[in-house]
């Protein structure tokens, strides 16, 4: 009873608490200077041209920016995230997932 308890609240618990556990929100926030530009200060863009990270899942916010980082994504825009994040490390990723995640 206590297992299915504990899973049960798991599987209820809020999205940001898994972005907690994925990647410190946080530190994230204080990596995410140059994304406010475009993504908006807390992930909602003014412009529809880009894309809305807040509230995102931390896993996809975070598998999209590899994918930028590995030439996986090749448009003009892919090209453009792609020189944003070269800095960046895995860890730099999580956090930035995990603070967009939260939101």
């Amino acid at each position: 009873m206590r297992k299915l308890l504990v899973l049960t609240l798991f599987l209820l618990s809020p999205m940001a608490s898994h972005a907690e556990s994925f990647g410190n929100a946080e530190l994230g926030k204080a990596k995410t200077p140059s994304c406010g530009f475009c993504h908006g200060a807390t992930g909602q863009a003014s412009n529809p041209a880009y894309p809305n990270l807040k509230g995102q899942h931390a896993q996809y916010l975070y598998q999209s920016m590899r994918d930028y980082q590995e030439g996986k994504r090749t448009t003009s825009m892919g090209q453009m995230m792609a020189a944003q994040l070269s800095r960046l490390n895995d860890q730099d990723l999580r956090d930035i997932a995990a603070f967009y995640a939260a939101q």
